[in-house]
């Protein structure tokens, strides 16, 4: 009789293998020959789209770390006036994607824009173009990027703070420690591991951008993998540059396990954990941080939606041309379908992972998720050559009917690349709530009789539950951002709020764009909102 095949194990495999598939592509590409393209960039602009990238990320991680950890720490540690409306209200930032921030922030400060307008109102006719800021190139880039995704950090280093003991603030009083020293010497290096993850999801996001730095002009490493493409039709070449960021983001994945590999994550089973006594604040103090909370709540969500707003009641002729029940419907129908099929493969993955404890199969869901480095335009690009490649020479050599049309401009292949560029943020998700169950609580299971499907339906599901969620808000919320993947894989005339945006504002018509730019923050801010208290809840 021969061995019982784990079915776990090999459900785990068959998933990591699937998201792999388009990441291989990639990397195979690395050794096949490229254009004369290949040698005028490596002479020309390839370290100018290095050092770009380089400074671009160095300065996002630097402003996404000051806001998120700032603002995470006031609402957690202190009350204040309006403490309790910033701890939701700061994650709304994710509704507003990095290249309609892009728009909103040049279109204020520009020569004769929003910002000229109001003063004009305001003191009548002026030389005010002279003074008003201007916000572009590579700061532009790095404001957009920062306020739009600042979010990452300051959920789950928020999360952290929350179940932080008051033994660790009196801890710091033994000591003699004042609050700034217990801050940097205790309760921020507990917090790492969290922090770490977001700013590897930030990381993973301004590596993949390509709206936002293409509309400021700045050349980096995405906008090099599209000229590539685009311009000079050298696929392999594009790959080759999606490759580099693929080793540096494996790279941020290693750093990631190491910050947290000797960490405690179980709850703790029995006393010796006091909850947090928060700190009043009052007079100067409760002003500033009141001020600061709001300050980044203004600018990272309202600012962006008000000048929306602006140019759709300014413009409402672009308002009523839209037929926004069939681009509400396209919207939610891919966040549906995408979402349950990303937490339900990662819930399977994850779990095949715990059961099997395999070091190969960890070593490939590592591999797989790295899929979330590659632009999506790249990635959606290395599907299509797969596809095509899988039916010539594997189907057709068999004589069965062409797949191209169910996986090449359907719902089901636009789906499935979303599984791809996703996975990350379904897996990593579910792995770090499954570090709090500790192994003695599947053992006690399986010796109560349960099997292996069992504990998972009735025990690991529910105590996952807050992390469902909270996938789900982040998934919903790229789902709908996602451009470049929708854009290519999309069914011909299926359009969404984001594609709907992006036509109109590469023919420069960014009044025309704001309304489904609005509606897409509209929509994002409503998965936040209805499920924020599942995930924020005190």
């Amino acid at each position: 009789m021969g061995k019982k095949i784990n079915i776990w194990y090999f459900s785990s495999f068959l998933i990591s293998i699937a998201v792999a598939i388009p990441i291989v592509t990639v990397f195979s590409s690395f050794f096949e020959a490229t254009g004369n393209y290949s040698s005028i960039l490596k002479n020309t602009f390839l370290y100018d789209y290095i050092l770009n990238s380089l400074l671009l990320l160095i300065g996002v991680l630097i402003l996404t770390f000051v806001i998120g950890v700032g603002c995470a720490y006031l609402v957690s540690f202190y009350t204040f006036p309006g403490v309790n409306f910033f701890k939701w209200a700061l994650i709304l930032s994710f509704a507003v994607p990095a290249y309609i921030y892009a728009y909103s922030l040049t279109a204020f400060f520009e020569n004769y824009g929003t910002a000229f307008s109001i003063l004009k109102n305001l003191f009548g006719e002026g030389n005010y173009n002279s003074f008003i800021p201007k916000f572009d190139g590579m700061m532009g880039a790095v404001i957009s990027i920062s306020f739009s995704l600042f979010g990452y950090v300051y959920v789950l280093t928020r999360a952290s703070f929350h179940y932080q003991s008051q033994n660790l603030i009196e801890l710091g009083k033994n000591l003699g420690f004042s609050k700034k020293k217990s801050f940097f010497k205790i309760i921020l290096p507990s917090a790492r591991p969290a922090i770490v993850a977001g700013l590897s999801l930030v990381a993973m996001e301004t590596l993949s951008d390509f709206g936002s730095v293409s509309f400021f002009g700045i050349s980096t490493l995405t906008t090099g993998i599209y000229n590539a493409w685009i311009s000079f039709d050298d696929l392999t070449l594009a790959n080759r540059l999606s490759f580099y960021l693929l080793i540096f983001i494996l790279g941020l994945f290693v750093l990631e396990n190491l910050s947290r590999k000797k960490a405690q994550y179980h709850t703790p089973s029995k006393g010796g954990v006091k909850s947090k006594t928060l700190i009043k604040l009052k007079g100067l103090k409760s002003f500033f941080a009141f001020k600061f909370c709001a300050t980044i709540f203004f600018i990272s969500f309202l600012f962006p939606v008000l000048q929306m707003l602006y140019w759709t009641i300014i413009f409402p002729k672009h308002l009523t041309d839209l037929n926004l029940i069939e681009l509400f419907s396209n919207t939610i129908l891919l966040v549906f379908l995408s979402s349950i099929v990303l937490i339900s493969l990662a819930f399977i993955s994850n779990y095949g992972n715990r059961v099997s404890r395999s070091k190969f199969l960890e070593v490939l869901t590592t591999f797989s998720i790295s899929g979330y480095a590659i632009p999506g335009i790249i990635l959606a690009v290395a599907f299509i050559t797969f596809i095509s490649w899988f039916d010539s020479n594997i189907v057709n050599f068999f004589g069965f009917k062409s797949i191209k049309s169910i996986f090449i401009g359907s719902i089901i292949g636009l789906v499935t690349v979303y599984f791809v560029r996703f996975y990350s943020l379904a897996s990593n998700g579910l792995k770090s709530g499954y570090l709090k169950i500790n192994y003695s609580i599947d053992e006690s299971a399986y010796l109560l009789g349960y099997s292996k499907f069992k504990t998972f339906k009735n025990i690991h599901i529910p105590y996952l539950k807050n992390s469902m969620f909270l996938i789900g808000i982040l998934l919903s919320i790229e789902i709908i951002k996602e451009l470049p993947i929708t854009l290519i894989m999309r069914p011909f005339n299926f359009e969404t709020f984001a594609t709907t945006a992006y036509v109109f504002a590469s023919q420069d018509l960014l009044e025309a764009a704001a309304a489904p730019s609005l509606f897409l923050v509209l929509i994002a801010s409503f998965f936040i909102l209805i499920t924020s208290k599942y995930i924020l809840k005190d």
